[in-house]
């Protein structure tokens, strides 16, 4: 029995498996080790019963997840696992390797990770390279929901928004700039409340401001991040996450613009790793 989880900042999804005709989808907060400590993360596993209550059928655990990016920080999500799946042998690792599994299987290709945050890197089938640093959600996450939160917010409080935008984001949110520096500056988890914005912007879509708006941000993530591999325009360039999927037609505007080749556009790439994982299983067991 397998359990595989994709984390990023804002949700966790988990599928569990017997490789067969068992399959139970399970979702949890996300989980950052930047953000989040041993205990914190035990403890939010444990919340979600049904979870818990298949622990002792795990064997192996494979999860993804944001800032999983070194031992230093995979050990803190390592630990809270193994305290909750006893059984199971664990592995953690970043999410963007679960992105470049769950997009480019065995093949070369980009693998860009558009959600709360944004990465990227190339895949040749054996190796991952990642030229363009992950920044995080201060310095970088250009296209990710923490960087169209933060611009937004920025615009609204210089009075720089279109009234209809302005004044739509005051009635839905009753924004203030004291309620916004209390989000960003004292409470835990402010990526994660800039990127609940693009609930907002995804609901008024159909203005003109915020396509516009969007499509500048994909266009930014291009030049920054997929222009810097030198074969982007021989191999496929596929997108994980939410802001990816939900405004898959801006993107795949942007890339057309761009003349980039858009391989894989999918929102939760948990699916895909199964399928990943229960394939690899299966060869190592022949």
């Amino acid at each position: 029995m397998i359990l595989i989880a994709d984390s990023g900042s804002t949700k966790c999804d988990w599928i569990f498996t017997d490789g067969e005709s068992q399959r139970l989808s399970f979702h949890t907060m996300g989980f950052n080790p930047f953000f989040h400590n041993t205990e914190l993360i035990e403890n939010e596993i444990r919340k979600n019963t049904e979870l818990t209550a298949v622990s002792p059928l795990v064997d192996h655990v494979f999860f993804y997840g944001a800032g999983a990016s070194s031992a230093s920080r995979n050990i803190i999500i390592e630990k809270a696992l193994k305290a909750v799946f006893t059984k199971a042998n664990v592995v953690v690792d970043h999410d963007l390797t679960g992105a470049v599994y769950a997009t480019c299987g065995d093949e070369p290709g980009i693998s860009c990770i558009l959600g709360t945050g944004s990465n990227s890197c190339y895949y040749d089938g054996s190796i991952i390279h990642e030229i363009v640093p992950a920044l995080g959600y201060i310095l970088g996450d250009e296209a990710g929901g923490t960087y169209y939160g933060k611009d937004l917010l920025r615009m609204f409080l210089y009075n720089e928004l279109p009234e209809k935008i302005h004044n739509g984001l005051i009635e839905q949110f009753n924004l203030t700039k004291e309620g916004i520096f209390e989000a960003i500056y004292n409470k835990p988890n402010p990526n994660v409340y800039l990127a609940s914005f693009m609930r907002f912007l995804s609901d008024n879509r159909d203005e003109k401001w915020i396509r516009d708006f969007i499509y500048n941000g994909f266009s930014k993530f291009i030049n920054i991040h997929i222009w810097k591999y030198e074969n982007h325009k021989e191999v496929p360039v596929h997108f994980v996450g939410s802001v990816a999927y939900h405004f898959s037609d801006l993107l795949k505007e942007a890339c057309k613009i761009h003349r980039i080749n858009v391989g894989v556009i999918t929102r939760e790439p948990v699916i895909n790793l199964v399928e990943y994982h229960l394939r690899k299983l299966q060869i190592s067991a022949q």
